[in-house]
């Protein structure tokens, strides 16, 4: 089941999150700056960091080198950061693997409920007509056909954009998905049309999946 779309696999990579909304140049010296970060005076010396998670890389009386969420910033006397930096609220989703070696989760595709398959190597969310049909997907009128490698050949499936895709808590919008002809796949494959919007960790038997909001 697990290797019925043609996969690709994606690299996801996420740096420490500067958790303020302003920062701003306020004092500079040799191997020193001094910070305004949401209201707040830091005196920081090369090499140190912040609460908020600033780090300091290299200080002169003209300018100072910063890195925020793991990009380098050149910032002179009194310029600043956008608020774009806020570190977003997050929902996080705890999968444990399975006795089947899955990681199984209930779902719901445009609310109705539905199990699910996390499959970091589908390439996109995949689902049977039998399940479309339970669901009341007009896949046929909303979607264009193309031709699915699976496991057991190439088969008829029907491509579309859906509304509404949830696994556990979170639930993202517009997500691309093949509808395969037949009885299978059992469950729903959340391939990476969903997954590669989050952040995905591995620890043993448990897949976390975060979403920033």
């Amino acid at each position: 089941m697990r290797n019925w779309i043609i996969l690709f696999l994606l690299l996801i990579v996420f740096a420490p999150l500067f958790s303020a909304e302003s920062l701003r140049v306020v004092a500079l010296f040799s191997g020193k700056a001094m910070l305004s970060i949401d209201g707040k005076n830091r005196l920081l010396k090369v090499g140190e960091r912040s609460p908020e998670g600033v780090l300091l890389i290299s200080a002169n009386s003209n300018k100072a080198v910063i890195e925020i969420n793991g990009d380098s910033q050149t910032l002179e006397l009194g310029k600043g950061v956008a608020a774009a930096y806020k570190t977003p609220e997050v929902t996080r989703l705890r999968i444990v693997l399975g006795n089947d070696g899955a990681y199984s989760v209930q779902g719901a595709i445009e609310s109705h409920s539905v199990p699910m398959v996390v499959d970091t190597g589908a390439n996109t969310v995949a689902l049977s007509a039998n399940q479309a049909a339970r669901i009341g997907l007009d896949y046929r009128r909303d979607g264009r056909q193309v031709l699915v490698q699976t496991a057991s050949g190439v088969v008829q499936g029907y491509a579309l954009n859906l509304s509404r895709v949830r696994a556990g808590s979170i639930e993202l919008h517009h997500v691309a998905a093949v509808v395969i002809e037949g009885e299978l796949p059992e469950k729903v494959l959340l391939g990476m049309s969903f997954l590669s919007r989050l952040h995905i960790q591995n620890k043993g038997n448990l897949m976390i999946l975060t979403k920033s909001h």
